[in-house]
């Protein structure tokens, strides 16, 4: 019986550039030699994103599990780029921080992603590129508007 699936769909698309754009990043950051691992890079990236924020939002933004955030920030802290501060609302919080010294690397990192970017668009004329990312941008605001309420009858 033939299986209708389609390896072209959007999701597959979506999965296939995400996984090869996470190891051309990956690759590009181990041979930065910046100090950081591509998922501590991340971490920076994503903290940077969102400003001082808990550490369970940064987690749940990241798409990674507590303990592997935890991790991350256990060596960036130990390194001083970030910073873990007791939240003033819960005491049982903790919010993330990029001290100054995470900019270093973070210029690194967002010149490793520039040239990430540049092979990934080829030859594609830079406002063809621009379309696409608006075109990106508006699918992600799509799935992140929030539910309508469903019809009762």
């Amino acid at each position: 019986m033939p299986r209708n699936v389609n390896p072209e769909s959007f999701g597959f698309l979506l999965t296939d550039l995400y996984r090869l754009i996470r190891a051309e990043m990956d690759r590009a950051i181990a041979e930065a030699g910046i100090g950081v691992t591509a998922g501590e890079a991340r971490t920076l990236s994503h903290a940077a994103r969102a400003g001082t924020v808990r550490q369970n939002v940064l987690a749940e933004r990241m798409g990674v599990e507590a303990m592997t955030l935890s991790g991350y920030l256990d060596r960036l802290e130990a390194r001083g780029l970030v910073a873990r501060l007791n939240d003033p609302t819960d005491r049982r919080a903790k919010l993330v921080e990029l001290t100054d010294a995470a900019d270093e690397v973070l210029n690194t990192v967002a010149e490793v992603a520039a040239r990430v970017r540049r092979k990934a668009a080829g030859d594609m004329p830079p406002p063809e590129w621009e379309c696409f990312l608006e075109k990106l941008k508006l699918v992600r605001d799509n799935l992140s508007a929030a539910p309508e309420p469903e019809a009762r009858a």
